[in-house]
């Protein structure tokens, strides 16, 4: 048996009914058989695919508080603490009724190459709790924020472990949570990113993975021929990286016609109207069917289908496994020739091969989205050197980011023989960065 197998089969016996996590190790060992096979004596002999499969350390931990009716709720909380190689963990906080162990691994995981990619000194992590804020008033959702950060705060600090937010977590749920942990600690520092402007957060924080998918997307296009302008666009989700998604597609001249959210989908054939949307889903967290109410063109179905809308751009910004094998082949027959994942392992194996197969340019998340830990990254930046930089500086290096991750990725490829296959070219370019800096470090 080869190394990689040997490696997965082990992942697998040890991490028993973690599906996520086992396709996520899957598909980036997958990805980087040509690079284990020149080295595999030595990889063997270091152990090294095994310790990157395992996290250096993972924190579970109960979450009590009390709800409005004065009932006490438990929840489960999450840290996982997966590599540090190259710098602090870093990566975000779900709160969602199906997080558990598993899920937290695989997105932990996925971290490590995504942070790797963006060429900034940070490791990688992932953490979370299977607390739904939805229908929580604000006293609710402080009080559950506020027992979750009690215990995390043990665990994490700037030089050791940066959180941001993630599903179920925005400005309101990282404020209660950041607020709590100065009070118990006592200390003023950059231990949280996704921060509000007024106390340590930064500019285009908030439309950086949607931005950062768009700029990604615009290279990946400009290089392939491709010209943006009057393009159609579906989009899948409609939270933060779908908001700003849409955005950043219209201001690059394309024309975004979808939306979705946990209940259904719109089909807005005029274009999607961000400035109704952000209304809709950031300031009344109502449903898309307030979307459609306003809008005379626009379509509310029920369930799933945005995949069934032609399109020539693809970008998934929903959660994970959203698009199968069905939706690539519909994606295929209505003429799309681009899809790039803007939320964590959206597409599943089966339909990722499938439009690969059919020269789909196809760029996978911890490529894509990067553009979110990129700016997280900034803002511990500028909160170390107690500056604030402008709208416009923050989104210039972000843009840098993502051209240089699609190079990277694309030279990557390249270079192993791989040409156009960008999963494989960002596994391999944020692996060998995080093994280069392992074996240096050597065997912790």
């Amino acid at each position: 048996m080869s190394y990689v197998d040997d490696v997965y089969a082990q992942v697998v016996a040890k991490n028993p009914a973690q599906p996520e996590f086992h396709q996520a190790v899957r598909e980036v060992l997958d990805s980087l058989r040509v690079v284990i096979k020149k080295n595999e004596a030595h990889y063997r002999k270091q152990a090294l695919l095994e310790r990157l499969t395992t996290p250096e350390r993972i924190v579970m931990f109960r979450v009590p508080w009390v709800d409005d009716k004065g009932q006490v709720q438990v929840n489960n909380g999450f840290r996982v603490q997966f590599n540090s190689a190259i710098g602090p963990y870093k990566g975000g906080l779900r709160f969602h009724p199906s997080v558990n162990l598993g899920i937290i691994k695989f997105l932990g995981f996925e971290q490590v190459f995504k942070n790797s990619l963006t060429s900034l000194p940070i490791g990688g992590g992932k953490g979370g709790a299977d607390f739904d804020p939805k229908g929580r008033s604000d006293r609710e959702v402080m009080a559950f924020c506020q027992s979750f950060m009690t215990e995390l705060q043990r665990h994490i600090g700037p030089d050791t472990d940066v959180p941001a937010g993630d599903i179920g977590v925005g400005a309101r749920e990282i404020g209660f949570m950041y607020g709590q942990y100065k009070r118990i600690r006592n200390a003023y520092e950059g231990v949280l990113t996704g921060k509000g402007l007024t106390y340590g957060g930064s500019l285009v924080r908030t439309q950086a993975t949607g931005y950062g998918l768009l700029y990604l997307t615009q290279e990946l296009m400009k290089c392939n021929g491709i010209d943006p302008e009057g393009k159609i666009v579906t989009v899948s989700g409609a939270g933060n990286v779908a908001i700003y998604a849409i955005e950043k597609a219209i201001q690059l001249g394309m024309k975004p016609v979808t939306c979705s959210d946990s209940t259904g989908w719109i089909h807005d054939p005029e274009g999607i109207d961000v400035r109704l949307l952000r209304e809709v889903k950031e300031v009344k967290r109502a449903c898309l069917t307030e979307y459609a109410k306003k809008r005379k063109k626009a379509v509310y179905h029920e369930g799933r289908g945005v995949w069934s809308i032609k399109c020539d751009v693809a970008l998934p910004c929903a959660t994970q496994n959203e698009l199968d094998l069905k939706d690539a082949r519909q994606l295929v027959k209505g003429g799309c020739r681009v899809v790039c994942e803007g939320a964590n392992m959206p597409t599943t194996m089966e339909a990722t091969a499938y439009l690969q197969e059919k020269k789909v340019l196809f760029v996978c998340g911890k490529a894509a989205n990067a553009g979110g830990v990129a700016t997280s990254a900034l803002e511990m930046s500028q909160n170390s050197e107690r500056l604030s930089w402008s709208f416009d500086e923050v989104d210039q290096k972000l843009k840098s980011i993502m051209v240089n991750i699609y190079h990277n990725i694309d030279d990557a490829a390249k270079k192993y023989g791989m040409k156009g296959d960008y999963v494989a070219g960002a596994n391999i370019a944020g692996f060998l960065k995080v093994v280069e800096a392992m074996e240096a470090q050597g065997i912790v």
